[in-house]
């Protein structure tokens, strides 16, 4: 069993292999689930002492976190579990808008707290940042509910650098959530540094690049969803990045795991990343995305996997 591991400077300490729930009822973005089954994932991960759940008010929308409640109620794991969930969005008539106001957050916080059927979130992001709202104003308010003893630790998700700089200013941002992988390296390039030097925990959401980084597709694939539309899905691009996945194939064959493994256990090196939030559609999954921490890298794998994806 894996070593939990602290959240930057939170006292949060979580398992390196989190879960991602947006297909724990989230109807909104994935169709024909079924919730029996999204309990049932929630279930076995904590079972299996993966206590980082992560949601958001959005998915589903509100059913995500309403079916964890459920789950953290029967099984009386409350305690162990590291709830994290996000908002943001807000519905006017048929539109949805980002509002990052103090009153909105903590409106948004306590409408979670009820979903979730508990009285303390303990980590609880600003989910997209909006245009009005100057960043440390919306961080203030979330220290507002951390000094009430409603949340536990401030993050905040898909902040420009600057947003991440302004929602900083007195130092009360704990954890950022971002798109990075092998595919999209980005935040290396000023991201990283910062939330480096501040403490701050980088959690990348899209590890597995939508399933191009589990190594689970070949050049004769057809995507009808999302996915065709994303650019490393098209055409020479997607050739490319399947070759680079079969490099990577090598390393995992030589280890006995799967792409995905080796993938994840290379984000673990990286030295803003505590944990990793894989998501998962079945029990089973979340059992395989924990075959991860017994995946130990060489200094020259962890280099070689670099260069695969300069």
């Amino acid at each position: 069993m894996a070593k939990n591991v602290r959240l930057g400077k939170t006292d949060l300490f979580v398992n390196p292999i989190g879960l991602g729930t947006n297909a724990v009822g989230g109807h909104n973005l994935y169709p024909n689930l079924d919730e029996e089954e999204g309990k049932e994932l929630v279930s076995t991960a904590l079972n299996n002492g993966i206590n980082f759940l992560d949601t958001a008010f959005i998915y589903g929308p509100e059913r995500s976190e309403e079916l964890i409640g459920e789950v953290l109620k029967e099984n009386g794991k409350r305690n162990e579990a590291v709830i994290a969930t996000k908002g943001a969005h807000k519905f006017v008539g048929e539109e949805v808008v980002f509002d990052n106001s103090p009153a909105f957050l903590k409106q948004a916080v306590e409408s979670s707290l009820k979903r979730l059927k508990t009285d303390m979130i303990d980590l609880f992001y600003i989910h997209f940042p909006d245009e009005n709202t100057p960043k440390d104003e919306a961080v203030g308010a979330l220290k507002t509910l951390k000094d009430e003893g409603k949340i536990r630790a401030i993050g905040v998700s898909n902040f420009s650098i600057d947003q991440l700089k302004e929602a900083n200013k007195d130092g009360y941002v704990d954890v950022y959530q971002g798109e990075y992988n092998l595919l999209q390296r980005k935040a290396e390039v000023e991201l990283f540094p910062y939330t480096k030097e501040h403490n701050i925990s980088f959690v990348p959401y899209f590890p597995l690049a939508s399933g191009l980084l589990a190594g689970k597709y070949n050049k004769d694939t057809e995507f009808n969803d999302l996915r065709s539309k994303m650019p490393h899905f098209q055409g020479k691009s997607f050739q490319q990045n399947l070759e680079k996945v079969d490099r990577l194939r090598k390393i995992a064959n030589r280890k006995n795991v799967e792409v995905a493994h080796v993938v994840l256990a290379w984000y673990l090196t990286r030295d803003s990343i505590d944990t990793v939030i894989p998501g998962a559609k079945r029990a089973e999954q979340v059992l395989n995305n924990l075959k991860t921490l017994d995946v130990q890298l060489t200094e020259e794998e962890v280099k070689e996997i670099d260069q695969i994806f300069q």
